[in-house]
């Protein structure tokens, strides 16, 4: 197994660049020939009637490892396909380089041609994803970042956009604000469970200020992708302020979290702490499954762009429901 000293990012960083446009381009092959009828809408169910997988998913995962080996024999391979079938739920990444793939994010939006999915390559170096490309084949968009060389929308326009100078957090924030949330899997209709937290503190991000026992944070809109993925890439480049979700799992993250960091962004923990207003703001580990995003922000006069971050953090905190997503087998 290769060593991190061993790694040349830039190398990385290219060929998975190349990787994720051609990705890409079988996806937007595969929903063209179903439109003139020369392809399978065939679906597979695996936990729920909304978490399916396509042949698509198989074969665009396939493709990818066997490109990924070739070039690089040495290094550690996951992919959300692969994996899903049989592995135990430990936490999966380690300290050796790893690339870690979701063939197709968005695989409900995809059988619906509904524009947000897309292919997901991250390279993990010590735990710390360095790489990350987003090819989203129906936007014509892709979205990348190598540590220490920031982020970026198809490779020219840097993010966030809007950068000179980045917009602080807004002053009252989460007021202000758009917010970012997905449904997600877990359907059960359980009075305390998952699905029951999740509407409580989407009424809580978006009701009235004063509302919801104080807790009503106004929020500007609220926005729901069907793709984790995309929805950091859109964290990343400033059009979402806030994303909070349970849930994921390391593929669907991984690639987003290089590079809303790399773009100046913060990725700590979805569930608030005992006391939210003093705790302390960590990262958020890599395969926690609990994460909450802030954009990236620019300084204002009264507090720093991290200063501003750590806030809205706090007053999302304030607002939303402790998730149970813990790992089997952990």
């Amino acid at each position: 197994m290769a060593s991190s000293a061993d790694v040349d990012l830039d190398e990385v960083y290219s060929f998975a660049l190349d990787l994720g446009k051609t990705a890409g381009k079988i996806l937007d092959d595969g929903w063209r020939a179903r439109c003139s009828g020369g392809g399978s809408n065939k679906t597979i169910e695996k936990d729920s009637a909304v978490d399916i997988v396509t042949q698509t998913d198989e074969d665009v995962e396939a493709f990818i490892k066997q490109q990924i080996t070739d070039r690089f024999p040495t290094h550690k391979f996951i992919g959300e396909e692969t994996y899903a079938k049989g592995s135990s739920k430990d936490y999966l990444i380690g300290d050796e380089p790893t690339w870690c793939v979701d063939p197709l994010d968005g695989t409900v939006n995809y059988t619906h041609i509904f524009p947000m999915f897309c292919v997901s390559i991250a390279f993990i170096v010590k735990g710390e994803p360095v790489v990350g490309v987003i090819n989203a084949p129906f936007l014509n968009h892709t979205f990348s970042a190598c540590r220490g060389k920031g982020a970026w929308l198809n490779n020219t326009q840097r993010l966030p956009l809007i950068n000179n100078p980045i917009p602080p957090m807004p002053a009252d924030a989460p007021k202000g604000c758009v917010f970012s949330c997905e449904w997600g899997k877990d359907r059960k209709d359980k009075p305390d469970g998952n699905l029951h937290r999740k509407i409580e503190s989407f009424l809580n991000m978006a009701g009235e200020i004063g509302g919801r026992d104080g807790k009503g944070g106004m929020v500007h809109g609220v926005r729901s992708l069907g793709s984790a993925t995309l929805d950091l890439a859109y964290v990343a480049m400033g059009a979402f302020d806030i994303w909070w979700e349970g849930g994921c799992w390391e593929w669907d993250v991984a690639a987003g979290v290089c590079i809303v960091k790399e773009a100046g962004g913060l990725v700590t923990t979805a569930n608030p702490p005992e006391n939210p207003l003093t705790a302390r703001i960590e990262e958020a580990r890599l395969g926690s499954r609990l994460y909450l995003a802030i954009r990236p922000a620019g300084d204002a006069p009264s507090e720093s762009a991290r200063e501003g971050q750590e806030r809205t953090v706090r007053e999302v905190w304030r607002r939303v429901r402790q998730l149970d997503y813990s790992r089997p087998g952990a």
